[in-house]
């Protein structure tokens, strides 16, 4: 008896230790989990959306103890899911589904001053950036915002710095940081050496330190693209000391985890998750070691066979077995939770939402065979940088209005950071042509010089063939123009990347041709004649992209129609509103019209050449705020004749060789330092 005894005791005591052991393996991770997104652009229709992320949340807190929910930006803006209530929905998609924290992108902005204030009231979490200030006189003044917020986590006292890309005065619209005098009431930092953006980040790390953080991590929105040198996320980093890591946005980039050296030789975890809610980002911060990990949420396809009504797979002609999407599995290296995952309140929100929009915007009014695009098979994206047939199309659309209401309309641009879509084809509804233009930009007509149209067209060229972007770039319409990619960039700008000045070095830009209704022929650009140019407030009025060249045009005609509504117009201007090739209503009215919407390359309407010209020595005197006088002369450097015997001439071109090379030696070096 006493032996059994002794044996029940001991398998009590084994029990009692074993018990809170199991539950120990049990119990959340002490572990710091963030989920984070950034570009989401309101692409809340894939199968990664808002009532996923909540879900994954939840789940993660089965596995973290610690689980955070940030955005880096660009939330609000993009289909007509976030614009047709200027992101109302967005924001309370977001609140539900249980975001901690958020920092301004640039198109926060889209919606104006009040517009990017409103967000804020509606949304329920806290937004933060260091370097968004109120400004009077020229002097800076609070911050409008908290630089940041610190989550007490445990052992860990978690801040997290918010930055906004100085980019967002031209990739909004500077009008919206102005008063009705044009002066500056708000700033973003950020200096033409990034100083300024640098200074404003080291200051409120160290702010952040001294209020008891232990861990900092920055919630930027300034991307890794070369056309923001200098105020890049990398450059940030190498010029600030303190940061745990970076979660960024901006450029649409993948970086799945990149370390980067800080100041003091420090390495910083860089991420950030792309675009679109194509991927979800989990950052993991260890609590006993306090490395940093991360890692992508992605989505893969179930895919099933399609069974025939004889029980027999079904073949393509082929032969191979069709399949169809049968539902969809979240894939990660650090996420362990359910296989998929939903948010019932969510999804709910997000499906009466969305179907009330495909409701008002999915009439049919036209159709096409053809692929409207602004990408490569290779996903990269060209309208930025080159000519693309929907940018062809979006112009046109412009010109064919002002055509269509008697107005006397030369040229149409639209800029390419305000051609949105991926690949069209089929039916066209108006919101497949909000799909194209997302912003509820208004059309309007001033008019111009040629120097203006030179200046503006040279603006958006001004990193064309480098591999940049740009969103300024020109898609155009009337007009055709010539850009050479080896010739140096050379425009002028100020701190805020606004446009202040012709190119000290010469034109990149050349052969520019405007098509004459009257003769059907494609005349020499007059530089100093007046033109009258179709776009949108954004680039004309509101110097949106840094286009100031066109303050003071003439104003002929605003605030005619919205963006989508012009396209919908133009694609009903077609025969029956098929929509083909060479159909366009424009090339029927006028013989010669450039229109060929064949190939996602367009039609040939600006054509980029390396190297067309020899080198040329422009002297300006005009002052920065404005454009040189220019002659036709001078701006014709193509005819420039270049063949002489004469050793006259030998000598004068050997000096200017070298005093260019001296040039070229002494940008150089200033570079070096």
């Amino acid at each position: 008896m006493r032996k059994t005894f002794a044996i029940l005791l001991a398998l009590m005591l084994v029990l009692s230790l074993a018990v809170p052991a199991a539950a120990t393996e049990n119990q959340p991770s002490e572990d710091i989990a963030i989920l984070y997104t950034n570009d989401v652009h309101t692409y809340i229709d894939g199968p990664l959306s808002y009532d996923v992320i909540a879900a994954v949340k939840s789940e993660l807190r089965k596995q973290y103890k610690y689980v955070l929910l940030v955005d880096a930006g660009d939330h609000v803006q993009g289909t007509a899911y976030g614009s047709m209530d200027k992101g109302e929905t967005i924001i309370k998609l977001m609140n539900a589904a249980g975001y901690d924290l958020a920092t301004l992108g640039n198109h926060e902005f889209d919606y104006g001053m009040e517009g990017c204030q409103q967000i804020q009231q509606w949304a329920e979490f806290p937004y933060v950036s260091c370097n968004f200030y109120e400004e009077a006189d020229g002097v800076r003044g609070e911050n409008v915002l908290p630089s940041y917020q610190i989550f007490e986590l445990g052992q860990e006292k978690l801040a997290i710095v918010g930055i906004t890309t100085p980019e967002s005065f031209t990739k909004s619209t500077p009008a919206y940081f102005q008063d009705e005098n044009g002066n500056y009431i708000y700033g973003i930092s950020g200096g033409e050496d990034g100083a300024a953006l640098y200074a404003d980040v080291q200051a409120a790390i160290d702010q952040a330190v001294a209020d008891g953080a232990t861990k900092v991590i920055a919630l930027g929105h300034l991307g890794d693209d070369k056309a923001s040198q200098p105020w890049t996320s990398e450059e940030t980093i190498a010029n600030v000391s303190g940061l745990t890591a970076f979660i960024d946005g901006h450029s649409h980039s993948t970086v799945e985890g990149k370390e980067v050296a800080d100041k003091d030789g420090n390495n910083v975890m860089l991420s950030q998750t792309g675009q679109y809610f194509d991927r979800i980002g989990l950052m993991v911060i260890s609590a006993e070691t306090g490395e940093v990990s991360t890692d992508f949420i992605e989505y893969e396809e179930i895919l099933e066979t399609v069974m025939g009504e004889d029980g027999n797979p079904v073949k393509d002609e082929d032969g191979n077995e069709v399949t169809e999407v049968v539902g969809y599995k979240l894939v990660s290296d650090l996420y362990t939770g359910a296989e998929w995952c939903s948010d019932a309140s969510v999804a709910s929100i997000k499906d009466a939402w969305m179907k009330k929009i495909d409701e008002q915007l999915g009439t049919v009014i036209g159709s096409t065979a053809l692929t409207l695009d602004n990408y490569a098979s290779d996903e990269t994206r060209l309208v930025r940088s080159q000519e693309t047939n929907t940018g062809d199309f979006a112009a046109d659309a412009l010109y064919y209005l002002f055509d269509s209401m008697d107005m006397d309309v030369d040229v149409a641009i639209m800029n390419g950071g305000g051609v949105r879509n991926t690949a069209i084809t089929g039916d066209i509804s108006y919101q497949t042509c909000k799909s194209i233009h997302t912003f509820g930009n208004v059309a309007c007509l001033q008019t111009i010089t040629g120097q203006q149209l030179l200046d503006a067209l040279e603006w958006g060229a001004r990193t064309a063939g480098t591999g940049e972007e740009c969103g300024g770039f020109l898609q155009v319409s009337g007009i055709t123009y010539k850009i050479d990619t080896e010739w140096p960039d050379s425009t002028q700008k100020d701190d805020k990347g606004v446009w202040i000045g012709a190119p000290t070095g010469g034109y990149r830009v050349h052969d520019v041709k405007v098509y004459n209704k009257e003769t059907g022929a494609w005349d020499d650009l007059d530089l100093t004649a007046k033109y009258n140019l179709a776009g949108y407030n954004y680039t004309l009025r509101d110097l949106g992209d840094g286009f100031s060249m066109f303050d003071g045009a003439v104003n002929v005609l605003d605030y005619v129609m919205e963006d989508y509504m012009v396209l919908a117009n133009y694609v009903q201007g077609f025969e029956g509103g098929v929509v083909e090739a060479t159909n366009s209503p424009l090339a029927a009215k006028y013989p010669g019209f450039t229109v060929d919407y064949s190939t996602v390359d367009g039609s040939g309407r600006i054509v980029m050449e390396a190297a067309v010209r020899e080198p040329e020595a422009v002297e300006t005197t005009a002052p920065a705020t404005q454009a040189p006088e220019t002659t036709a002369e001078t701006f014709a450097v193509e005819e420039i004749v270049t063949e002489t015997s004469s050793s006259s001439s030998i000598i004068a071109i050997a000096v200017i060789s070298c005093a260019a090379l001296a040039v070229v030696v002494f940008v150089l070096k200033k570079k070096e330092q």
